[in-house]
């Protein structure tokens, strides 16, 4: 890590107050677990009791640096053998020696609590169309677009029609969109996405 974080590394040593491997564990956990909410008043006293320190001010910064290294060992491409490579030549061996043995532990059971966080949406199985019943009175044409829509994740779930109906002024919105899209996918280097989403949207309402 850059210079620019050495005074960050310089509150590691709080943590050789605490009596024990299993406390300092428990920190890691304890942050682990509250990496959305933060640290909740029982917390934060917990920690001040298990470091012996009176205050907040010196444990904030401590907090923020063992973050940073959780962040980075399960976030980043860092694998279990590099995990030591992430802390300065300043912080002392043993600290070293102990967070990344405790990073290692947890590495694989965190990213994979990361895994489980992701929201994975539904893929497109299939789409099909039809002309909406011209026997009721109608203004303008529409068409009948059916989404048969299937989850990888949850494959329990079978299969989700979901139907909608389109005439051509929401159709060239759509189309409008779809460009945009494939436009974007295009610049990231996925141009199949557009031949097998976009142009699918794009023949089917061509009339």
């Amino acid at each position: 890590m850059g210079d620019g974080n050495h005074s960050m590394w310089g509150h590691l040593p709080l943590l050789v107050r605490a009596n024990s491997k299993e406390s300092v564990e428990y920190i890691l956990q304890a942050l682990w677990r509250t990496r959305r909410t933060g640290l909740d008043a029982a917390d934060r006293q917990i920690f001040r009791d298990i470091l012996q320190l009176p205050n907040d001010s010196d444990l904030d910064p401590l907090l923020v640096c063992l973050r940073v290294l959780i962040r980075r060992s399960v976030y980043d491409n860092v694998n279990k053998d590099e995990i030591q490579k992430l802390f300065p030549a300043e912080v002392l061996p043993e600290l070293q020696r102990l967070l990344t043995l405790l990073l290692q532990k947890f590495q694989k059971e965190w990213r994979e609590d990361i895994s489980k966080d992701q929201v994975v949406l539904p893929r497109l199985k299939s789409m099909t169309w039809n002309m909406a019943n011209q026997n009721v009175e109608r203004t303008k044409p529409t068409a009948v677009i059916n989404l048969k829509l299937h989850s990888d994740v949850q494959p329990n779930l079978g299969e989700r029609d979901v139907k909608f109906q389109l005439a051509k002024d929401t159709m060239e919105m759509m189309l409008k969109s779809m460009y945009g899209i494939r436009d974007q996918l295009s610049e990231s280097e996925h141009p199949w996405s557009c031949r097998y989403g976009f142009c699918a949207f794009h023949i089917l309402f061509i009339m």
